[in-house]
């Protein structure tokens, strides 16, 4: 495995080169999913054409579609995503674009294998261990896949069983801090602010893990927190080779929110965020408001399971909680007094709604402009 840090370092300022797969971005730096439709083509394709790499959440991307019925929910999703993927081509014919997938939904293989089959490049899946992503992805070996993970203890389970199962192994790893992340978090709740499960533990222990013990080049991208270039440094330092950004992109002007929606961002303090029990079985980070605070009297009345998205659902088996899909379907078209609108800690920092490149340009001042080279290992030399 190739350890010498000047091969990493040649991209924009001496920055690291993130080189997942085949797919090597002008900057380090991935934009993380957000559902339902909070980074869809808008957003997406805006950041790959800006030459990081633009992420599509495909958690019910139907719902808010022409393909949607009321009755077709996982139909509509396959045919949402296709039109999602092809309009972010549409704005970045040279970018390079993901798709995060969410293991925890019923619909996980149909949306993984319509990622792929609709241009995809890299697929990004995370909310439980995707253990059997090369399995749907077989016919597509040029396609990266990218697991998120929150410790070292759920990377080496992806690679025992990639590596028995289908002689494969990651194109790379995001670890994501439950401390600092937005949406449904990788921890139960009492262990969120785990030190363990910190950026500055899990992504040197990670890293050396991989250079020890697995022995290829496999690397670490850092999630959680992730705000400005001076994170974006410090994750450097700790070993990452690359950042995902999240909540930073909310408040765009090619994010796919609804303005409500970031509004909400721009006039929250510190003390609007917090942790909610998600029906996934996971928490989740979002910002109080009317329908958090009407959690503590029960399910909402008109809440009702009307697809069984998840694999499970403590709302549909238990009547505990609410529907996470109608919730976050809710927030995204603008209304916030009924949706859960997830956010990242930092979300509180935002100010103004900006552009994608003026977010991008913050962490690169050294220059910025769209993607030439996505596909060739001779890029990172070019840029």
């Amino acid at each position: 495995m190739t350890t010498n840090k000047e091969e990493h370092t040649e991209g924009c300022g001496g920055l690291p080169v993130l080189k997942v797969g085949r797919y090597t971005p002008k900057y380090p730096l991935i934009q993380g999913g957000m559902g339902i439709r909070i980074s869809a083509s808008g957003l997406a394709g805006a950041v790959a054409a800006h030459g990081a790499i633009g992420t599509i959440a495909s958690v019910g991307l139907g719902l808010a579609s022409q393909h949607y019925t009321g009755k077709n929910y996982f139909e509509a999703n396959v045919a949402a995503l296709a039109d999602e993927l092809a309009l972010a081509r549409k704005a970045a014919p040279d970018g390079i674009l993901a798709v995060n997938c969410i293991v925890a939904l019923s619909d996980y293989e149909a949306m993984v294998r319509t990622a792929v089959e609709n241009g995809a490049q890299i697929l990004i899946s995370g909310a439980g261990l995707p253990l059997q992503l090369p399995e749907y992805t077989r016919e597509f070996p040029d396609v990266a896949l990218v697991p998120i993970v929150s410790s070292q203890k759920a990377a080496r389970l992806i690679i025992k069983k990639w590596e028995k199962m289908y002689q494969r192994l990651p194109d790379a790893f995001i670890v994501e801090a439950p401390g600092m992340a937005g949406g449904h978090l990788g921890a139960k709740t009492e262990d969120v602010y785990s030190p363990e499960l910190t950026l500055e533990h899990v992504v040197p222990e990670l890293v050396e893990y991989l250079v020890r013990e697995v022995g290829v080049d496999i690397p670490v991208v850092a999630a959680g927190g992730i705000w400005d270039r001076g994170d974006m440094l410090r994750a450097f330092a700790m070993g990452a080779r690359g950042v995902q950004v999240g909540s930073r992109f909310v408040c765009t002007h090619e994010c796919d929110a609804a303005p409500a929606f970031k509004q909400m961002y721009i006039d929250a303090d510190e003390s609007d965020v917090v942790l909610v029990k998600s029906p996934v079985g996971l928490p989740g980070r979002a910002l109080k408001n009317r329908f958090v605070d009407s959690l503590a009297d029960g399910a909402p009345a008109n809440h009702k399971c009307f697809a069984r998205c998840l694999k499970s659902c403590s709302f549909r088996e238990e009547k505990k909680g609410f529907c996470i899909t109608t919730a976050l379907s809710c927030a995204q078209k603008g209304d916030i007094d009924n949706g859960l609108v997830f956010c990242g800690s930092n979300a509180v920092r935002s100010s103004k709604v900006v552009s994608v490149a003026e977010v991008i340009d913050s962490f690169f001042p050294c220059g910025q402009g769209p993607l030439v080279h996505t596909d060739s290992r001779e890029h990172a030399r070019q840029v």
